[in-house]
């Protein structure tokens, strides 16, 4: 079985779970800080996987670095870790996101442009954006790149909008080199 399916299937199993107890936002934060905890201490997930480790000691360390997280969120990283694939928490919290997203019509987007973007400017963009994407609400990531010149590319998901000067260039130099051939 793939990863993607392995990690997916627990994402399902865990928003299900959390829609029945009306918990969803919950649930989706608290997996955001257990998946970052894994990702600022990678000898955690070792130690997680390591077959000389006892499965009490195991369940006894989640527990206690994990304490003040939901009992849902705790039980599935602690099934994780029994069934040997502590490995796909990162997967596993990135899928439950994109379900949370859909599910309140909330759409992540990726915002290039050449410097950092005014409020105001966010505020244009999340504007423009939902109502093309017809969302409820679009969580902007802004990243500087020079490269672009000039205008903004937008990335959602996979696709990508262009309207970088960059961009506008590359179409201008493309179609000049078509109509010469």
């Amino acid at each position: 079985m793939s990863d993607a399916i392995v990690a997916k299937r627990y994402a399902d199993a865990l928003f299900q779970l959390a829609k029945d107890k009306n918990k969803l936002e919950t649930i989706r934060e608290e997996l955001k800080i257990v998946r970052d905890v894994f990702v600022q201490n990678p000898k955690l997930q070792e130690v997680l996987f390591h077959p000389r480790i006892k499965h009490q000691d195991k369940v006894a360390l989640i527990e206690d670095a994990f304490k003040t997280c939901d009992e849902d969120v705790i039980h599935t990283v602690k099934l994780l870790a029994e069934r040997r694939r502590i490995q796909y928490i990162a997967e596993v919290s990135a899928y439950y996101t994109d379900k949370y997203n859909a599910a309140k019509g909330i759409a992540e987007a990726t915002v290039y442009s050449v410097r950092e973007l005014s409020e105001s400017e966010r505020a244009q963009v999340n504007a423009a954006l939902a109502k093309q994407l017809n969302k409820q609400e679009i969580v902007i990531k802004n990243e500087i790149d020079s490269s672009i010149l000039g205008g903004l590319k937008v990335k959602v998901g996979n696709t990508i909008y262009d309207g970088s000067v960059q961009g506008k260039l590359e179409r201008v130099k493309n179609k000049l080199v078509s109509i010469s051939k």
